[in-house]
C-alpha cells in the first residue's frame, strides 16, 4: 500500500497535478506580457523586442535566426554559461561553453 501512494504522487506530479506547474506557467505568461508592454509603450522607432525586465530577466521576442541560435546555444567563447533564451523570455544553457568548461576541467 505504500508503494501505491508513492507510484500515485510521482504520477500525479509528472502529469502537472501539482500547482508548481500551473505557477511557473502565469509567472511565464506575466513576464512575456510584461515584456510586450515594455516594447509597446516605446514609441515605434525604439522599439528593439529585446531586452530586460525590472533589470533582471532578459527577453528576446525577435524572430530567431541561425546566428543567434548558435551565439547563444553552442558558443565556447562565450562568457558564461547561462543566458537570454533565443526567442522568449528567460535563460537558456549555452551548451557550447559548458562542453568547453568541462573541457578545461578534465584537461582535454
Amino acid at each position: 500500500m505504500g508503494r501505491k501512494k508513492h507510484t500515485d504522487h510521482v504520477e500525479k506530479a509528472a502529469h502537472g497535478g501539482g500547482g508548481l506547474k500551473k505557477f511557473l506557467t502565469l509567472v511565464a505568461l506575466a513576464l512575456t506580457a510584461a515584456a510586450v508592454v515594455k516594447e509597446l509603450r516605446r514609441p515605434k522607432e525604439e522599439r528593439t523586442w529585446h531586452g530586460k525586465i525590472a533589470s533582471v530577466v532578459p527577453y528576446e521576442l525577435r524572430v530567431p535566426t541561425l546566428e543567434r541560435a548558435r551565439e547563444r546555444l553552442w558558443n565556447p567563447d562565450a562568457e558564461h554559461v547561462v543566458g537570454p533564451r533565443v526567442f522568449g523570455v528567460g535563460w537558456s544553457v549555452n551548451m557550447g561553453k559548458a562542453v568547453a568548461v568541462v573541457r578545461q576541467k578534465v584537461g582535454v
